[in-house]
């Protein structure tokens, strides 16, 4: 079993640092990948991790990197054993947001990384990871009927993604659970990383022998 650590927009894979040591520390070597670079489909990111980790996984995405963690459990529910969802969602994109994700990808591509992003990524990487957040499945079914255990972690002054629908989808699964982290925003494994690193080393600890 591997752990997967899957980043979100506009951060890059650096993100986990915190994690990647409390994993060290507890003897796990931890899978963190770069999902920008991999082209403008959700879908094909799982493919191309599939191809590249040939194992049972527990995959652990925050944000953009929680779809990417469905998308993996549709495409090969026998090799995620477990999954945890930090400020993420199963469902597709609502119209409204579909139209803030086309002006930011209009922005990013005419005036270049706006500087409250606060990243070092190139433009066209974070446009391109835009699209495919936008054109996303669905993956609503899919959380439901994951046959592992399911976290869903969010903070309760996220701002993208609230409590309720967190809550909601926590439910929804067959083994689902809700962690939520008072006083933490968006990035809440970065804000309150001590926390949620205990939370992930007992979460992981399932699979350990």
């Amino acid at each position: 079993m591997n752990v997967i650590l899957l980043h979100g927009w506009p951060l890059s894979e650096e993100m986990w640092e915190p994690q990647v040591t409390a994993l060290r520390g507890a003897g796990i070597e931890p899978l963190v990948p770069r999902l920008y670079g991999r082209g403008p489909s959700i879908d094909s990111w799982a493919a191309q991790l599939l191809r590249d980790y040939d194992d049972q996984l527990v995959a652990v995405g925050a944000s953009m990197g929680g779809y990417c963690a469905l998308a993996l459990a549709r495409r090969a529910p026998e090799h995620i054993v477990g999954m945890v969802l930090v400020a993420s969602r199963a469902s597709a994109d609502s119209f409204e947001r579909r139209r803030e994700r086309d002006d930011m990808i209009a922005v990013l591509r005419e005036r270049g990384v706006p500087p409250e992003l606060e990243t070092e990524e190139l433009a066209e990487h974070l446009a391109v990871a835009q699209e495919a957040m936008r054109d996303r499945m669905d993956l609503s079914g899919i959380a439901a009927s994951f046959g592992g255990p399911l976290l869903v972690c969010v903070g309760d002054r996220d701002e993208m993604v609230s409590v309720e629908e967190s809550s909601e989808l926590a439910s929804s699964a067959l083994r689902g659970t809700l962690e939520v982290f008072p006083d933490a925003g968006h990035f809440l494994s970065i804000e309150q990383h001590e926390r949620f690193n205990e939370m992930l080393l007992e979460f992981v600890g399932q699979w350990q022998t």
